[in-house]
């Protein structure tokens, strides 16, 4: 009798075990989507950054009172990856314009780095100059490849 007692009771937990157990399971991560006002030139630390490095999205940095990105190997916590630089040409600043003009040209660009199934699961988004930066002399969009998934594992650049 008891053992009938206790596969009930068990029969009768297990139920509320899976229940406790699925409040622990972790949902995949939602696929983030950056866009051309994701971080600008005025952001620290991107200046520094030389076609095919990889760096870390911005994040608020107490040391420096802002927010930041960080160069890093492309396998240890990198988000994105510089994959190019196109040089707009002189004239006012036109937000629309350049912005048209970065989607544009780094869309050349990552089609010519990932063709076709290549290409699957990755994004890519310019980096544009601002009215400031514009005004400084800045010309130049950066193009950024990244996985909306999360982090690197590598960089994902073809090898030549």
């Amino acid at each position: 009798m008891q053992t009938t007692r206790r596969s009930s009771r068990l029969l009768t937990t297990a139920p509320a075990v899976l229940a406790l157990g699925a409040l622990f399971v972790l949902p995949a991560p939602a696929a983030v989507h950056k866009g051309a006002d994701f971080m600008t030139p005025e952001t620290t630390g991107v200046l520094n950054l030389e076609p095919g490095e990889c760096f870390t999205d911005p994040e608020y940095s107490p040391a420096a009172g802002e927010e930041v990105v960080l160069y890093t190997a492309c396998d240890q916590h990198a988000h994105n990856q510089s994959y190019g630089f196109v040089h707009a040409d002189d004239g006012p600043y036109d937000r629309a314009a350049l912005a048209a003009f970065g989607w544009n040209s780094c869309e050349r660009g990552f089609v010519h780095y990932w063709p076709g199934d290549a290409g699957a699961g990755l994004d890519y988004y310019p980096i544009l100059p601002t009215a400031e930066t514009w005004a400084d002399g800045d010309r130049d969009v950066m193009c950024v490849v990244y996985d909306p998934r999360g982090e690197l594992t590598g960089s994902l650049l073809p090898r030549a």
